[in-house]
């Protein structure tokens, strides 16, 4: 009872702040607590002023920003949603921006005192009060070693686990009502919509796992010499406190100061259009907040990534099958996209392959007939799944999360150079991946490893069987390998099916390597 009654206040008041901005709509639309949206009506809150000369999605933008850092997350994951919040809406929360303003520098010291056990000065020489980044999560200082390396300390905000956790129960709830009012938004999965999300934004509460981000694509990128990751200081490393490496660079927005330190914005744009596929199709570990803020060009020409709090993966399936579907899309094969989608499992097998043929040409050819440096595979991935309701395919986090980040690529890569498209440059590395991952020997190295794979596993699940069977059976039963009076046995048992066959998918990849 007293957790509800949370829940009905916490709601009013968002429902209040919403009304100050006149975007109630996103309760009505969502079918939610009718009888919240009324009382929200009638309460003299006040609008705020200028809202009539903005769009509802901006005026969404800005209420979400002053509801604070949970409300700034799910602002930032429904603008991935055109098809929750329609088109122009999802594009103005585009511009929603993670900033708030800064903890004091007094705290951030606390902070890390209690975390590294001890006085800051017993680990840094030098530490600026000032924070020079301030987000939702957490914000960043610069400071030096005590032996005298310049650094990046990144520290979470005070008390924004409870925040966090208070936020998402009511998003949670939400979700659930959702849910409950309009049954035909099912298949957008918000319920683990809002679970995906929150586990995001758990790993970055831990800033040690956005430590281990930071090194595993450093690791990545160890060969590659036109794209650089800062250095984990791990002894300085902790829940709470995060310490880089710290960069010297331009930003790769600011496109007059590149130019004038003799940088060719062409030049970044192919850097940064080889580092982007080389993280989705080579490493399946891509960096999923690529803005220009964490972006940077340094002194000797390199290409360097920070905050490494939101990243994606994609196996190697679903690498496969994004690779032929873009490049379906960029041959305006489209009878090959709707296949792909139907061989993924993303569109379900009772649904038509020509209907769905239909559909992607009717949302990719105004896009693929624009001229090419105007043409937006984002986009075309968003109306994509927009128009997926009418074929029952369900959401797929994966590759929301991977189209918000081509978004976001995209829109470095204009201002970079607006005349040139990072698709069509980054086409021989997309031609290169493909005959390397889509040709026939790489089909048959892919069948022969998810075969070893599979029969490897063979033993485990054959005895789980066997485990729900006795706990299952009156009397019990049991699959045995071994010989049993009286039944005769021919050729191999199961297990020596499994080993001989595991052993001719482990030669075949073996080979093909």
């Amino acid at each position: 009872m007293f957790r509800s009654l949370t829940i009905l206040k916490r709601l009013m008041s968002v429902a209040l702040t919403l009304a100050r901005y006149d975007v109630l709509f996103l309760f009505e639309q969502l079918g939610i607590a009718p009888v919240i949206v009324f009382m929200a009506r009638l309460v003299p809150v006040g609008r705020v002023r200028g809202i009539k000369q903005m769009r509802p999605g901006q005026r969404l933008a800005r209420a979400l920003h002053d509801l604070g850092p949970t409300a700034i997350k799910l602002g930032q994951a429904l603008s991935t949603r055109p098809d929750v919040m329609g088109d122009e809406i999802a594009d103005d929360l585009t511009e929603l921006q993670d900033r708030l303003p800064p903890f004091s520098g007094k705290e951030a010291r606390r902070i890390i005192e209690e975390d590294l056990g001890g006085p800051v000065e017993k680990f840094f020489s030098e530490f600026d009060d000032e924070a020079v980044a301030a987000a939702s999560i957490a914000q960043v200082h610069f400071a030096k070693t005590i032996e005298g390396e310049e650094v990046a300390v990144k520290v979470l905000r005070p008390n924004i686990r409870r925040d966090f956790k208070a936020d998402f129960h009511l998003m949670s709830t939400i979700a659930q009502w959702v849910e409950r009012a309009r049954p035909d938004l099912m298949r957008l999965k918000l319920v683990e919509s809002v679970q995906a999300l929150e586990d995001t934004v758990r790993f970055e509460m831990d800033l040690r796992f956005e430590a281990a981000a930071a090194d595993e694509m450093r690791e990545n990128f160890k060969d590659d010499d036109y794209f650089y990751i800062p250095e984990v200081k791990w002894p300085y490393c902790a829940k709470r406190v995060m310490v880089l490496e710290r960069i010297h660079g331009l930003n790769v927005d600011e496109i007059d100061e590149l130019n004038k330190a003799g940088h060719n914005p062409n030049d970044i744009l192919e850097k940064a259009s080889m580092a982007f596929f080389n993280m989705v199709f080579r490493d399946g570990f891509f960096h999923a907040d690529l803005h220009p803020g964490n972006m940077f060009v340094l002194n000797d020409g390199r290409l360097a990534a920070v905050d490494f709090g939101i990243t994606g993966r994609l196996d190697h399936a679903t690498q496969r099958h994004l690779g032929e579907l873009l490049l379906s899309f960029i041959t305006r094969d489209y009878k090959r996209a709707a296949e792909v989608h139907f061989e993924a499992g993303w569109v379900p097998m009772n649904q038509s392959v020509e209907l769905f043929t239909q559909a992607a040409r009717s949302i990719a050819e105004p896009i693929m007939g624009l001229p090419q440096n105007e043409i937006s595979m984002a986009r075309l991935l968003a109306q994509l799944f927009e128009v997926t309701e009418y074929f029952a395919m369900e959401t797929q986090p994966q590759l929301i999360q991977l189209q918000k980040t081509m978004l976001i690529a995209e829109g470095v890569g204009r201002n970079l150079n607006p005349n040139v498209n990072m698709w069509f440059l980054a086409e021989p590395f997309i031609e290169r991946w493909m005959r390397d991952n889509l040709g026939p020997q790489a089909r048959v190295k892919a069948v022969a490893t998810e075969t070893r794979d599979t029969l490897l596993r063979l033993p485990r699940i054959i005895a789980n069987i066997e485990e729900r069977l006795d706990d299952i059976g009156k009397n019990g039963l049991k699959l045995d390998t071994g010989k049993r009076p009286g039944v005769r046995h021919t050729g191999f048992n199961w297990m020596g099916w499994v080993i001989a066959l595991g052993l001719a998918a482990a030669l075949i990849v073996e080979y093909l390597d």
